[in-house]
């Protein structure tokens, strides 16, 4: 059993079966918890929730007479209760998960779904990971800077580029980055980047916020081409940069003007998009291929595209969603997703890269299942451009780990 942490403080075990509610009970002392409470029934454990300080972790089981886990776990995120869970029950796995993915859709931290009867070291593994998954502080909404103050940090250079790391899953090596826009304000902090492109886009300044971070990273990409690290670039796409005129001709004067080649560009787009590139879009798609750039549907799996459209649009990569990619070593039906997804991108022969990997358990998974080139933060998180060699040499010492167990050290660079 895993030693017990400091840092764990109190749980509460939520099931209607004594010799259940105990049993559990038992092994979180034995974890170390400072405070182990119990209740016997949903309506009693939101009483408790209500007159005490908050568990750390909730354990729930899902068939209770009376409120059920699932009514529970609902009361509890109405009370804005979002409590690291473990869900339990004798119920058939894929129940289990469909709850499981329920209440993280509702902002519920998840650290496991268990099936009864299970080991105790099954349900140990799973609260050493209480720390590190408590749920984040209550946030504020999020107040947007005026679309002026946009445009004058785009004339200043204020939008930054960040990038994470793409890497082969045969040999751990580097392949690529994607570059990610940072806008910090003044005021209003660190801006979502997904909620300052929508502010781009409806205040016609997403042509300006593509290409100031087009030519950056291109910028980025020369200084380490100069140094002998050649690497792919992933561009995240628009679709209002579809009706851009002379869209293919903008991207290879500035390609070119960098000393770089179309080929070290990949173009992402999300399904959403693909679907609004069927309004005249597919044309610069294809002769943006035609051209030589890398063309990328990206969150596969969370939209709207089908076989069919994959025929239409020359892609060469597919990125998998994350939302099917970690935890799937663990969760039959959002492997098969997973697997599903991975021979879409083999049948039409794309470059298969699959986004969120967070542990090694997610790694040596997409090894096994053939998976060409991952990123997420099991490699790294993204990092300002003066960080990522420095990255590199760290990730060095990490190749021998992260090759498959049966294969020799490479001579591939």
């Amino acid at each position: 059993m895993p030693a017990p942490r400091d840092l764990v403080a109190s749980i509460l075990v939520v099931d209607d079966s004594e010799v259940q509610r105990r049993h559990i009970a038992d092994v979180c002392r034995e974890f170390g918890f400072g405070r182990v409470d119990e209740a016997a029934s949903g309506e009693s454990a939101l009483e408790m929730l209500a007159t005490r300080p908050p568990p750390q972790v909730v354990v729930v089981d899902l068939e209770m007479p009376g409120m059920d886990g699932v009514e529970l776990i609902e009361a509890m995120q109405r009370c804005g209760l979002l409590l690291p869970l473990v869900v339990v029950s004798s119920h058939e796995g894929s129940l289990i998960h469909t709850v499981e993915a329920l209440a993280r859709d509702m902002g519920m931290p998840v650290l496991a779904a268990l099936r009864k009867p299970f080991d105790a070291e099954v349900l140990a593994e799973a609260l050493s990971h209480a720390d590190s998954v408590a749920p984040p502080p209550r946030a504020e909404p999020v107040v947007l800077p005026p679309a002026e103050h946009l445009a004058r940090a785009l004339a200043r250079g204020e939008v930054a580029v960040h990038y994470q790391p793409k890497v082969c899953l045969r040999t751990g090596l580097l392949r690529g980055v994607e570059a990610l826009a940072r806008w910090r304000h003044a005021e209003a902090g660190e801006v979502p980047a997904g909620r300052f492109v929508e502010l781009a886009e409806a205040n016609g300044l997403i042509v300006a916020l593509s290409f100031s971070v087009i030519d950056t990273a291109l910028g980025h990409l020369a200084h380490w081409c100069s140094r002998g690290l050649r690497l792919s670039l992933a561009l995240n796409l628009s679709p209002r940069l579809l009706t851009t005129t002379d869209l293919v001709g903008e991207l290879l004067a500035r390609v070119r003007d960098h000393g770089l080649e179309p080929s070290q560009l990949v173009l992402e787009l999300t399904e959403g998009s693909v679907v609004a590139a069927y309004d005249g879009g597919i044309g610069v798609l294809t002769r943006l291929r035609l051209k030589g750039f890398g063309l990328s549907i990206d969150d596969y799996g969370t939209g709207y595209a089908s076989m069919s459209q994959l025929a239409r649009i020359p892609f060469s990569e597919l990125k998998v969603d994350r939302q099917f990619v970690h935890g799937a070593s663990k969760r039959h039906s959002q492997r098969m997703l997973l697997e599903s997804a991975l021979e879409t991108a083999r049948r039409f022969d794309l470059v298969s890269v699959a986004e969120g990997v967070e542990r090694l358990a997610d790694w040596r998974l997409l090894q096994s299942l053939g998976c060409d080139v991952v990123q997420g933060y099991f490699i790294a998180r993204p990092m300002a451009p003066e960080c990522l060699q420095p990255w590199l040499k760290l990730h060095q010492s990490r190749l021998a780990a992260l090759r498959p167990p049966t294969m020799p050290g490479p001579s591939d660079t």
